[in-house]
């Protein structure tokens, strides 16, 4: 484990229990949001989860900041072909969750959706994506805003983004490991647990003296090195299942070309030495 560092994962699931950890996560949300984040309390942790693997291989917390705004973040492992929807459904789930039954919709609160993933979700060559929700004219083109007066009633609000969730996804497999600003260097620390001596992102302090696996204690280390063991089985089985089926591809090629071979009435020594099929395999194509 680089440097002896916490894998982050793992430290917001379980290290998040007092206000000096909160300065660690404040840091990285206001280098990925822009903007200064206070945690005013953690509101949920994991209550998605309904397999025993699932805490391994996801992390999902609801934070509230000081402006009363929601933060979900959700930590993927494994490959999810829906995850976009997941993200739907998450500030979809927040959002009817805290706005209570007969209030206005003027209290309906601004949700960010963080999703850190390990593994390639959809096609795109960056690795840190914003996903935002404007109204454009399909004739004018133009982009639709707020009315002077609903600026007025909606304080702090300046345009329809401002009120509707934002998606931020964290590609961290797909970073080239080369930190050019204070958000890469926390997305260095997501992908390869380390914290380098030279860099001075929000937070980064704070997690070189709290996120250490030596500050743990005996029943947390154990748990945190089960989690680390669960981790690298899921990648040497992820492994084995690509070369399998990479075997399996190459070897549906050999057949082709051995039964192509065969039809064309070429020898079976030939075949065998062409091929490295056995003579049992050609003969009963």
């Amino acid at each position: 484990m680089s440097n002896n560092y916490i894998r982050f994962d793992w430290a917001i699931k379980r290290l998040l229990r007092n206000k000096a950890d909160f300065t660690v996560l404040e840091g990285f949300l206001t280098e990925l949001l822009k903007e200064s984040i206070k945690i005013e309390n953690i509101l949920e942790s994991e209550g998605n989860q309904t397999l025993e693997t699932d805490k391994y291989n996801r992390v999902d917390i609801l934070v509230k900041n000081a402006k009363g705004e929601f933060v979900i973040i959700e930590i993927q492992n494994q490959k999810e072909y829906d995850y976009f929807q997941r993200m739907l459904y998450g500030t979809s789930k927040v959002i009817t969750e805290y706005l209570h039954l007969g209030e206005r919709y003027k209290e309906v609160k601004k949700v960010y959706s963080i999703n850190i993933v390990y593994f390639d979700l959809g096609q795109g060559e960056d690795y840190v994506y914003l996903g935002k929700t404007d109204f454009k004219g399909l004739h004018q083109k133009d982009i639709l805003s707020l009315s002077p007066k609903q600026q007025e009633l909606l304080k702090g609000i300046k345009e329809p983004a401002d009120i509707f969730p934002e998606y931020y996804v964290i590609k961290v497999n797909q970073f080239d490991n080369v930190a050019k600003d204070t958000l890469d260097q926390w997305i260095y620390y997501l992908k390869n647990d380390e914290i380098r001596e030279e860099f001075t992102a929000k937070g980064m302090k704070e997690a070189r003296e709290l996120w250490r696996v030596d500050r743990l204690s005996s029943a947390d280390r154990k748990s945190y090195m089960k989690h680390m063991e669960y981790l690298s089985d899921q990648a040497s089985l992820e492994w084995t299942m690509k070369v399998d089926a990479e075997d399996k591809v190459r070897k549906g090629e050999k057949y082709q070309i051995a039964k192509s071979l065969k039809s064309n009435g070429v020898d079976v020594g030939v075949i065998m030495k062409s091929t490295g099929l056995s003579r049992e395999e050609i003969e009963q194509l």
